[in-house]
This record gives C-alpha cells, structure tokens and sequence, in this order.
C-alpha cells in the first residue's frame, strides 16, 4: 500500500473502483435528481419518467421517495435489484480503477461547485448525537427512516449515491488544486442535466502525485484539529442513506473475519466531498408545508413550546423572507403562510436555541394523531404554491451559516432535522457514478 493510501486509510478516506456510464449512454436521461427531492411534486417524477423511457438510467435503480407510500414497494425493490444486475451484464458501465472522480456543476441558477467523488470508511463514521467520529452526522438521524432504505440497499449489488459531504477546507488544498488543473486530467463525462438541472462534467483523478497531494491535504487539515473531537468529514445531503450504508455494514461484517473486514466492499460508502468554503455551495433552507392543518390549531400548539412571542403581517412571500432576514426584528422568527395570507412569527425564550429545533416540536405534536401530514420542501416557490392551498400551512425558515457551520457541529452536535439544504432541489446532486458494494 502507498504512503498516500495509508495516510488516507488512518483518516476514513479512500480511493474507489468507480463505475460510470458507458459512451453509449445518454447522460441526460442517466443523470437523475436525488430520490429525496420533490416529494410532493408526482407529476416532476412522472416528466422524468416519461423523458426516461426505455433509456438506460439511474432513475430505474433507485426509489423516488414520493412513491414510498405505494402498495408495490417489494416489487419495486426487486425490480430495482434485477436493474442493477442487468446494467452491470450488458455493458451500461465503465470502471475507473483506484481513484478519485473530480466533478465540476454549473447549476441552473448559475452557480458553479466543485467536487471530489470519494469512498469513506464506514467504520470511521457514527450517527449518534454525541459522535466525535471523523465522519459524523450533522442533523438527528430518525432510526425509523433507515429500515426502507435499508430494505434497497441490502441485496443490491451496487450503491448509486446522492451523499454529499462537507470539508471544513478553508486554505483549500484538497479540491482546488484538482480543479486549477483540471484542462490536464481525461474528461470522463460531461453532460446537460434534465429538468433544469445545468450542467456536469468530471475528471478522472488516478495519478499518484495527485493522490499523494490528496492525502498530504487531508494530513494537515487533521493535524489542525482537536484531537478528542476530530471533526473531518460532516454530512451535507444523505445523511439517512449513509446511516443505512452503516447499519447494513454493521450487519454484514458479522459475517467475515477480521481480515475479511478490512477489504469488503460494504465497508465503504461512496460520496462526493464538497468544500463549506467553494463560493459555489449555498446553504438554503429547507421548508415545512403542513397537510391538514389550519392556523388556529398551529397557533394553540406553538404557544406550548416559548414563553412568548408575536406575529407581523406581510403581503408575499418575498416580503415574508425579508422580515425573516431583517437584523433590527430581534427574536427567534419564522415565516408562516395559509390561504388567508403571510405572518412573521417572532418567539421569546422557544424550547430550542434554532427555528428548526423550535417548529419540530410543533410538528411532532400536530402529526401525532395522524390526522396532519408534513413534508419538507426546498425554494419559497412551493412554498407559497402549496402553503396557499386550501387545507395546508407553509413554513418559512431562516437562513443557515456557513462560515459558522462546523464551529456549531462541534459545539451543539447534530443540528435538528431538516434544518439546511445544500442550494435549492434542482440543484442537488444528480445520480451519475455507482460502486460495487458486494
């Protein structure tokens, strides 16, 4: 084993065997946006559906969420199994040995991101609350989301991911260096991304000095660290599916030997690391819309959960935002949003020290009876879209820190559930690479 490959093992890092779509793919129908997205958008999952056909593509190895619900759930999982093994048979992918896979994003909206395709050691990772793992969790892990996910993931012979993972790389030696000399490294793929999504592109990264550069980087950004609380890789997107990725090693290395462990597939989750600091990543909100809920049952809850607080009238959503941003309103504040029109809801003294933490309360208690439903949404657009609608609530929430974003990690642990998106739902990572996993 290399020196770089022993630096980057001790710190839960790894090059992969990465699998990506052979040339006689169509990229545009492969590339499909993670399956957590527009979950209360069917008819965005019926477009892609259609646009897909009978096209090779991610879309058909994966499980949209919005369909979680459906009685065929098994069959569908079978089906997605039966996918896999017959896209490895007929040739749909390539394999790119030992290596890194730099992808470069240009979203809709104009942003421009960076990242490196990775494999971590699952063995490095702990989703509790109290973690100080290399690899932690940075919002509460539901236990109970982990079993459906589990029952995909389980028996399929490839992982296609959509986790994305944050580096707190503020002299930035991991991915830049990569990228400023990306015009030098083979072109792997590049494509259009359906639906709005802009556009990818990646580099194959495999020679040794790019590795050892790599492993040299993530050495120093270790050496700064705490040593009784090393924080170096924080999830961004995925959290639950890495979680599953780490419940079903659990189980599978009962099955091997100590030296069976050390080289299993399973052990490893591919990911793509980002960097907090590329200007291109934006941390948004993510949303509330509550199914079956009007404002006076919302208000006779809210009031349990702080010791006081105040509503502003806006006139639209825009307006709603503004208020929500504005330094001179002091208080905890949240935008709220029905048929009847906009409020800026501003707490004294809540239950939890974020918005987020705050509204989850809310949330548990009006879906505890079943008679409620939530979902979380990305953008104010669908927000005010089905926050309007007649039946439902909409919940704006506040803006998440960056530059704070792994102090607070470190300081208050795993943040409360759904509490920030990395950029809005077009922009999340599409479906493109997949790993061997048996």
């Amino acid at each position: 084993m290399s020196d770089a490959r022993t630096t980057m093992q001790k710190l839960g890092l790894s090059t992969a065997d990465i699998l990506i779509p052979a040339p006689s793919v169509d990229l545009k129908k492969w590339a499909v946006v993670a399956c957590d997205q527009y979950t209360s958008e069917p008819e965005y999952w019926k477009r892609v559906d259609s646009f897909v056909g009978s096209s090779p593509s991610t879309l058909r190895l994966i499980y949209p969420e919005v369909y979680l619900g459906e009685a065929d759930k098994e069959e569908r999982i079978k089906e997605i199994n039966r996918t896999m093994e017959s896209y490895l048979k007929e040739g749909v992918f390539q394999e790119c040995k030992d290596c890194f896979i730099l992808v470069h994003r240009t979203t809709s909206l104009g942003r421009s991101r960076w990242g490196l395709m990775a494999a971590l050691d699952l063995e490095a990772y702990d989703y509790g609350k109290d973690s100080k793992s290399l690899v932690r969790a940075t919002e509460g892990t539901i236990l109970s989301r982990i079993p459906p996910r589990k029952e995909i993931r389980e028996h399929a012979p490839l992982e296609v991911p959509h986790i994305m993972v944050l580096i707190d790389d503020a002299k930035k030696k991991v991915i830049e260096p990569l990228a400023a000399k990306s015009s030098s490294l083979r072109k792997v793929y590049k494509t259009e991304l359906m639906e709005g999504g802009g556009f990818i592109e990646a580099f194959l990264v495999n020679d040794e000095s790019d590795i050892q550069t790599v492993a040299d980087a993530f050495q120093g950004m270790y050496d700064a660290l705490d040593p009784a609380n090393p924080l170096l890789f924080a999830l961004g997107d995925g959290n639950h599916s890495m979680a599953t990725a780490k419940s079903c090693w659990e189980d599978k290395k009962k099955t091997l030997t100590p030296e069976q462990q050390k080289t299993n597939p399973a052990r490893y989750a591919l990911v793509e690391l980002e960097n907090i600091h590329d200007p291109g990543l934006v941390f948004e909100p993510i949303h509330r819309i509550l199914f079956g809920c009007d404002h006076d049952a919302f208000t006779e809850v809210i009031e349990e959960f702080a010791e006081s607080g105040s509503t502003q009238e806006a006139h639209s959503i825009d307006e709603l935002e503004a208020m929500i941003r504005d330094p001179a309103i002091k208080g905890q504040k949240f935008g709220f949003l029905d048929k009847d029109g906009y409020l800026l809801y501003v707490l004294e003294n809540p239950v939890s020290a974020l918005a987020a933490g705050t509204l989850q309360h809310v949330i548990d208690t009006l879906t505890e009876g079943g008679e409620v439903k939530v979902d979380y949404v990305h953008g104010k657009e669908i927000v005010d879209k089905l926050g309007k609608a007649e039946g439902n609530c909409g919940l704006l929430l506040p803006d998440v820190s960056k530059e704070t974003f792994f102090q607070t990690i470190l300081h208050d642990r795993a943040l409360p559930r759904k509490t920030f998106s990395m950029g809005e739902a077009a922009e999340k990572r599409f479906y493109m690479e997949a790993r061997r996993i048996i």
